[in-house]
């Protein structure tokens, strides 16, 4: 008896452990079927794409250094990806779910990503990654929330909201593919949906605080929020927790989030809440309602108007956002204990987009070369060192003048590099820029030509860091990023038809000394295709 006491505390220590070790890093699992299916958020059927049967997809909710097991089932007639835009994929770029690092996955079969959350709070989205596909739906939320030993520098709210805001077109991907094929431009979208329809309502308490999560999810279009007679307290950028400061409303440009606090303490009754795009000749709208649960008079009066302001006002709103150095990070330390102004950078890349004409087709390009993607992903041609289907650093790293060509070209960087990367922007039209697998600290906004001299007004102390940011017309912003995950990493317009006509290119980050402290290898369901297609697992 005596003996087996002991084996039982034996087993049950190891219980112990086993379970301590299953609650500091869980694992989550998904199945996601991925369908065409009707929709019609803006009054007319049509074909979108749903996961799950969900028109937005189903939201994530997860836990910083929570372990996802997502296995996606295409039934679509076309392979399809999907990437987790702002998720880091420590290590893992074989996750990221972009055409340079995946194979996709094709009709009538399926794949499971596995990935993990690391280090990470904050609000987040996923969407599909092949062709125009992200026009017809196939996105969601993705919400990490913070283990209970990283506290967050505000009081838990009473609710938590999820608002996907976006431009809409109701012509499928298909026909948006094709116009773009064609060489033209896409026309002007449709309509504006917050969580794919046009209207929407949100239910609160009285004297209550809550939690929005605004996330810009469209093609092409900036837009501004805002909620009648409530103020909007910022607390968090794209996974940064930002110092509290509160907004009549808030611009999102393509591709980015925020999250704010809304405290219900108005009279009882409905407010208006509205998203609206920006810089455009026809102003679309989408609204919802704020509604006070012990209201009985509707929403009235008129509608929140969007800022006077335009561009400079837009800007000036982008330098106020501001990084809460005391807050703890995703780790139980501050935020600001990585003093990113002090680093000096190792060197200086400069990007402008362009929309030129090749063979008399429309194009978008980065210095001078319009990005074709290869048949076989770039990662996996690396990997497996097969030539011919990129070239290595035949991207200049400053614009460059001349006509622009086609190319695939992948820049090559060094492991912990500190760099700085201005985009210039010469056109007439808001830009939004994404870095997949890092964040960064736009340390700069401003008009005309960038020169050396603009780096005396950078802000080097407590820029928010995020993964996307905007560049304003005939304007410039500048970053700094710590180039501390290895991997092939996608660097794009998160305008989807820039992206697609070329508006993209990849870094490889990288060094000699191979280890799984630096990179995980290859997946061992990862697919083949391309050139890749015969080799074995």
């Amino acid at each position: 008896m005596r003996q087996f006491s002991v084996i039982f505390k034996v087993i049950l220590c190891i219980l112990v452990q086993f379970q301590v070790g299953i609650a500091d890093d869980p694992y989550r699992f998904y199945t996601w079927v991925v369908t065409y299916g009707p929709i019609s958020p803006l009054g007319t059927v049509q074909q979108g794409i749903l996961i799950n049967g969900q028109f937005p997809g189903p939201r994530i909710d997860c836990v910083t250094n929570d372990n996802i097991v997502l296995n996606v089932i295409n039934q679509l007639d076309e392979p399809v990806l999907l990437t987790w835009n702002g998720i880091k994929q420590r290590k893992n770029s074989w996750q990221e779910g972009v055409l340079g690092t995946n194979c996709p996955i094709p009709p009538n079969s399926n794949y499971t990503y596995n990935f993990q959350s690391k280090d990470q709070i904050g609000s987040f989205t996923y969407f599909p990654t092949v062709g125009m596909h992200r026009a017809s739906g196939g996105f969601g939320a993705l919400n990490v929330y913070q283990r209970p030993a990283i506290p967050v520098p505000y009081p838990k709210p009473d609710g938590d909201f999820t608002l996907l805001v976006g431009d809409w077109y109701k012509a499928g991907h298909k026909a948006l593919r094709q116009i773009l094929d064609s060489g033209s431009s896409l026309p002007p979208p449709d309509g504006l949906l917050i969580n794919g329809a046009q209207s929407t309502g949100f239910n609160g308490d009285q004297g209550k605080t809550y939690l929005f999560r605004i996330s810009n999810i469209g093609l092409e279009t900036s837009i501004n929020f805002r909620i009648q007679g409530h103020s909007l307290k910022l607390v968090e950028v794209e996974g940064a927790h930002t110092i509290q400061n509160s907004y009549d409303s808030l611009d999102l440009h393509v591709g980015q989030s925020m999250a704010v606090l809304v405290t219900l303490n108005q009279p009882p009754k409905d407010y208006f809440i509205v998203a609206s795009t920006r810089f455009t000749d026809k102003a679309l709208t989408a609204t919802g309602i704020l509604h006070y649960s012990n209201s009985n008079t509707p929403a009235s009066g008129p509608m929140p108007a969007e800022p006077a302001g335009q561009i400079d006002w837009s800007m000036d709103q982008a330098k106020s956002l501001r990084w809460n150095l005391t807050a703890s990070a995703a780790r139980p330390n501050p935020q600001g204990s990585f003093h990113y102004g002090t680093i000096p950078t190792s060197r200086s890349i400069v990007l402008a987009n362009s929309a030129p004409l090749i063979a008399v087709k429309q194009r978008y390009a980065v210095n001078g070369v319009s990005f074709v993607i290869p048949d076989t992903p770039l990662k996996l041609a690396d990997n497996y060192n097969i030539a011919n289907v990129f070239t290595w650093d035949s991207l200049s790293l400053t614009p460059t003048a001349g006509p622009a060509i086609l190319g695939t070209p992948v820049v090559r960087l060094n492991l912990h590099e500190f760099v700085e990367i201005v985009f210039q922007n010469t056109e007439t039209k808001v830009q939004s820029w994404h870095l997949d697998g890092y964040d960064f600290w736009p340390v700069g906004y401003g008009s005309g030509a960038w020169t050396e001299s603009q780096r005396s007004s950078y802000n080097l102390v407590d820029a928010t860091s995020r993964h996307t940011v905007q560049v304003y017309p005939n304007g410039w912003s500048a970053i700094f990023v710590s180039l501390d995950n290895q991997g092939m990493w996608n660097i794009r317009s998160s305008m989807w038809a820039r992206q697609y006509l070329g508006q993209q290119f990849y870094f490889r980050v990288w060094t000699q000394q191979q280890s799984l402290a630096n990179e995980y290898t290859i997946p061992s369901n990862a697919l083949r295709c391309g050139k890749a297609t015969s080799i074995l697992h």
